[in-house]
Order: structure tokens, then C-alpha cells, then sequence
């Protein structure tokens, strides 16, 4: 009875020895043991890796297969900044610290640049002349649309810019009532004066409405029988829209 356990002892032995002999050999058939060629080649492929990756010919699919050879996991933390954790396969780890990218609306704003422009223009142009001469210079809203009248009037209110209007009435312009009232002449007759060069003015807005600068000590009175043409004309002062506006950046 005792032989015949030891027989199959020695047996079961045998099948483990020849189960494990097996496996080895189909180990090491499934993971070659790489001969130098070949790692010079891993190495060189590893050193190349920035050129593979910047490579116009290099599809979208294999720089995914590349990032998944290299990179176990990524773990990403939002706090005031984006913190990056990144393992790689071998066991290696790095941390990257990102800023917090802008919110959508922030990237539509409008450049800093062009608010101080528009500020600085507003003391001589209407808001339709200055969504012109933006226009013109080449500027371009914060979602890349030309300037108009509205667009201009909204960035104005948004950032708290003072009115062409309120800017006038600061540098002493008188309305149209009290330039009547000032001459004792009807209001038709101010906007006549003005329309002949008697009377400076300037439009505070889009609308034909005007301040009148104060006409002095030789201001227009009427006469009868003296044509308009004929009469003292004041010099027509031209604001520069091509001056230039310095923004600290």
C-alpha cells in the first residue's frame, strides 16, 4: 500500500516539475529577452519622442497610443489653481501646477486697449463716429465683430464711462434753451446761427442734438437785411481722430 502512494506521489511530482518547465518555456516565448539592437532601439524612440509628437504626420491616434504607454493615471485638483498628477508606468511621478483658465465670458470681453480708446474719444465723437474710426484703426469686438453705434453705447455703460453729453455740460456747453434764452433769440434761430458757423457747437449724440459753446463778448445778434453769408464766421475746429491713445499694458 505504501509503494503505491509513494508511486503516485512521485508521479504527481514529476507532472508539477514538467507543468512548470512548460510554463517557463512558454514565459519566455510570450517575452523574448531583448537583444541589444533592440533596446538601442527603445532608447533612440524614447529620446525621439518630442519630434514624434510634433510630427504634422503623426496622427491623433498614435499620440494616444503613445500618452498610454507612458502615463498609468492622471489626477486633476481645482483649487485657486489646477493641481496636475500624473504617474507614468515605470513608477515614476510628477505634479504640474496650472492656472485656472478664464470662464467663456471672460474670453469675449472686449480688449482693455479699446475701452481706453473709446473713453478718450468720447470727448469729441458721438458713439456712432467712434465705432467708425475703431472700425477704421482695426479693431474688433471680444467675439470679433465690427463696431457700431449700440455696441459702442453698451461697453459705455458697462464700464462706467461718462457720457459725451455730461462731458460737454462739465466743459461749461450750454443746451439749446439756455443759448436761446442767453441771446433772447428763438431756439430756430440758435440752430440757424449754427447751421452758418455763428455758433460753435458739438453733437452730444447721434440724434442732431448739440452744446453750444458760449459765444464770448462779441456774440451773433440779429440784423435785418445783413446776410448770413456775409456775416463774421467762427473758425471750424476739427478734433484729430487719428491721434493715438497710450494704454499701459
Amino acid at each position: 500500500m505504501v509503494d503505491v502512494l509513494e508511486a503516485e506521489w512521485n508521479e504527481k511530482l514529476r507532472g508539477l516539475h514538467d507543468a512548470q518547465e512548460a510554463f517557463e518555456q512558454r514565459r519566455q516565448q510570450d517575452h523574448p529577452t531583448l537583444g541589444d539592437a533592440q533596446r538601442q532601439q527603445i532608447r533612440a524612440l524614447a529620446a525621439d519622442f518630442p519630434r514624434l509628437w510634433h510630427d504634422s504626420h503623426t496622427p491623433q491616434r498614435e499620440r494616444k497610443r503613445m500618452v498610454r504607454l507612458l502615463i498609468e493615471d492622471v489626477t486633476l485638483t481645482k483649487r485657486d489653481e489646477i493641481v496636475v498628477g500624473v504617474r507614468f508606468r515605470g513608477g515614476a511621478t510628477r505634479r504640474l501646477a496650472l492656472p485656472v483658465p478664464p470662464a467663456s465670458w471672460e474670453l469675449r470681453q472686449t480688449s482693455p486697449q479699446v475701452i481706453v480708446e473709446i473713453d478718450a474719444l468720447l470727448d469729441d465723437y458721438t458713439e456712432a463716429e467712434i465705432a467708425r474710426i475703431l472700425n477704421d484703426r482695426g479693431h474688433v469686438s471680444g467675439e470679433g465683430k465690427r463696431f457700431h453705434a449700440d455696441m459702442v453705447q453698451r461697453l459705455r455703460r458697462d464700464y462706467n464711462l461718462k457720457k459725451r453729453y455730461d462731458r460737454l455740460r462739465g466743459a461749461g456747453m450750454l443746451s439749446l434753451q439756455e443759448m436761446a434764452d442767453l441771446l433772447c433769440v428763438a431756439t430756430a434761430t440758435i440752430k440757424i446761427w449754427r447751421n452758418h458757423d455763428l455758433l460753435r457747437a458739438h453733437a452730444y449724440n447721434d440724434k442732431n442734438e448739440y452744446l453750444y459753446e458760449h459765444p464770448g463778448d462779441e456774440p451773433p445778434v440779429k440784423s435785418q437785411g445783413r446776410k448770413l453769408s456775409k456775416r463774421r464766421r467762427l473758425p471750424e475746429v476739427v478734433p484729430n481722430p487719428t491721434k493715438e491713445v497710450q494704454c499701459e499694458t
